[in-house]
């Protein structure tokens, strides 16, 4: 990797260069539709009224210099500078179609007609590609015909679009002839290949990693060769040289490392990342802050597809390259992210920022300019505050199916999130903690899932109809009955279900409701808690003492049975089954364990003094960012 020769490579530049293709690799299959893509991008580039720098940057060339041994063993003229393309050779022929159809152009320009030469080394006596150029020499039958196909798309694409093929000719070779020396000025070019030359590097191995499960060459492998160049680095001390390559090396694998770490990254991002490596971001974030001061016109020139990190860093080092400054920026954005991963109140506070929508980038300005931590968090506070500000709270437009529910969202959120805080606050201030018993709030775990803000108390009459419901009830209300209600109750475990119906009116007449709740209490925030979308499905409109049941049993990973009531008045919990577990915010876990109320009251429903303590609780930690 140290040695690999990379950069930018205009089409002009490989104008009578000579590309072998090898058997390896599959045949020239670009489809009409890839084929007019590509077309219809350089045209709309062609179109857009573009600055002098700006140039269409094509996906990475990755080639080897063949040697002599090579040469020969493929028939080729060893007195040739020969090429083996190692990926890139569908968009590699597919421009040589286009130059192709363009010869008449190029012939004016006085720029070189033979175009480049691509040798397939997969032959066929019945081949004849004459009709395109003597460029193209011993591709196999279906090659030819993909070929045919696309030279054929390309003649009719521009046709049809009416296409002014100086102009096209003059976008991809950048030919403008000196009126004074009637040749091609010369002047920088406006499509470009990233041009990827490996050396000592097995080429089928290259090829393999390459396009085996479709690993293409990444921002992180291009910026990678940048750093580990030798020709980047000033020092002439070959021992040095080495070693602080092998330095950087494994520094830039253990920042990859960490960052595999889902409760780390996930800290950091949204899931569905897909890149397969993960400092790519910490590049992304250089490039967007123009971290390194590039000049404006360079910035435009970079573009704006996915290698324009790469593009960003290629110029940057073309203008000056400090490779320790540069990677000394690198490491200090890893270690701002890792030093607010493991600091408790920051992690909670950026993790809720970051999980509604705030950019990383806009965070990082805001902590190199603080002037100490506590600045910081102030500044994260009045972010966060923002934020609840803007969520329905107490006063808001009450609609009676509850769709505005979600729009509580954030400040439940932030509920766990400062309820986390202050838990660990209380155990700093006790000197027998250690850190070991501090809890942090898992993002990855709440990212993973999808999460519902959901009634605590449901939004239907909840009426107990069903069996099943009618024993949840029954059971709760068992301990604390008389004996009366209680030899009842046990009477209803072995009627059949029509006598249930009726024997279980006559129990409930003795345990009125303790509230009236009308739709307007039903959808206030007091009614709501977090729950994944799987655990709420599980539960659908079930009492009060159903759902607590559900509950720890996801927190268990267990299912969890009713239970049922013997003859002698025993409880009979059944076997347990294992089931998936999942995450329970820690708020609702207590909203389900009844631990905002002051004094322990029914374990059927939700009561209006269990929401008020709820209430109150949001509240206080709302205040909590006054502070």
């Amino acid at each position: 990797m140290t040695e690999n020769n990379f950069g930018l490579k205009s089409v002009s530049e490989l104008l009578g260069m000579k590309f072998f293709i090898p058997s390896y690799q599959r045949g020239y299959r670009w489809t009409e539709q890839q084929v007019k893509d590509l077309l219809q991008d350089i045209w709309e580039f062609t179109k857009k009224g573009k600055q002098e720098y700006e140039f269409y940057c094509l996906q990475p060339l990755v080639v080897k210099l063949m040697s002599n041994e090579d040469k020969q063993k493929c028939q080729l003229n060893i007195t040739e500078e020969w090429y083996e393309v190692i990926d890139g050779q569908q968009r590699l022929t597919t421009i040589f179609l286009i130059l192709t159809s363009l010869k008449d152009v190029i012939s004016k320009s006085r720029l070189p007609t033979d175009i480049y030469e691509l040798k397939y080394q997969r032959e066929s006596k019945k081949c004849n590609v004459s009709s395109f150029s003597n460029g193209i020499s011993g591709s196999n039958d279906i090659d030819y015909f993909y070929m045919c196909s696309a030279f054929e798309t390309i003649v009719s694409w521009m046709k049809n679009n009416k296409v002014k093929k100086d102009d096209f000719c003059n976008t991809l070779l950048k030919y403008e002839l000196d009126n004074n020396q009637n040749k091609p000025r010369d002047k920088a070019n406006n499509v470009r290949f990233i041009w990827y030359e490996s050396v000592d590097e097995d080429p089928i191995k290259v090829f393999t990693r390459l396009n085996i499960g479709k690993i293409s060459l990444t921002n992180a492998e291009l910026i990678k060769a940048l750093f580990l160049n030798r020709s980047n680095f000033g020092s002439t001390d070959e021992k040095h040289l080495k070693l602080r390559q092998q330095e950087i090396a494994s520094e830039w694998d253990n920042i990859e490392y960490s960052l595999q770490n889902n409760e780390f990254w996930l800290f950091l991002h949204e899931k569905g990342y897909d890149r397969p490596t993960r400092i790519d971001f910490i590049f992304d974030l250089i490039c967007d802050q123009n971290q390194f001061k590039l000049a404006n016109e360079k910035l435009v020139q970079i573009g704006t597809d996915e290698y324009k990190t790469f593009r960003y860093f290629y110029e940057c080092f073309k203008e000056k390259p400090d490779i320790e400054m540069r990677w000394k920026t690198i490491k200090c954005y890893f270690q701002t992210f890792m030093e607010w991963y493991n600091d408790l109140e920051l992690y909670h506070y950026v993790g809720y920022l970051v999980e509604n929508k705030y950019l990383l980038s806009n965070l990082i300005k805001e902590w190199n300019n603080a002037a100490d931590k506590n600045a910081f968090v102030g500044y994260l506070k009045t972010e966060i505050k923002k934020i609840i500000d803007t969520c329905p709270y107490l006063d808001f437009q009450y609609k009676e199916d509850g769709s505005n529910k979600g729009k509580c969202k954030p400040i439940l959120l932030f509920h766990n999130i400062q309820t986390i805080i202050n838990q660990n606050i209380n155990k700093q201030n006790n000197e027998k903690y250690q850190l070991g018993v501090f809890y942090k709030f898992p993002f990855h775990l709440y990212k993973l899932e999808n999460w519902d803000v959901e009634h605590i108390n449901s939004n239907t009459t909840n009426d107990e109809n069903d069996v099943d419901t009618q024993k949840e009830w029954l059971l709760n209300v068992y301990v604390s009955a008389d004996e009366t209600i209680q030899q009842k109750i046990r009477l209803y475990f072995e009627s059949t279900d029509d006598e249930k119906s009726v024997l279980f009116d006559k129990i409930k007449k003795g345990f009125p409701p303790k509230d009236k709740w009308t739709s307007e209490d039903k959808n206030r925030i007091w009614n709501y808690t977090l729950l994944d979308s799987s655990t709420n499905r599980s539960y659908g409109n079930a009492i009060f003492s159903g759902k607590r049941r559900i509950i720890i049993g996801k927190d268990k990973g267990k299912l969890i049975p009713i239970p049922k009531l013997t003859r002698k008045g025993e409880f009979h919990i059944g076997e347990e089954a294992d089931a998936s577990s999942s995450f329970v915010p820690p708020c609702t876990k207590q909203v389900f364990m009844k631990y905002y109320s002051a004094t322990m009251s029914d374990f059927n429903y939700w009561t209006k003094a269990d929401a008020k303590g709820y209430l109150k609780d949001i509240e206080d930690c709302i205040e909590k960012l006054e502070d």
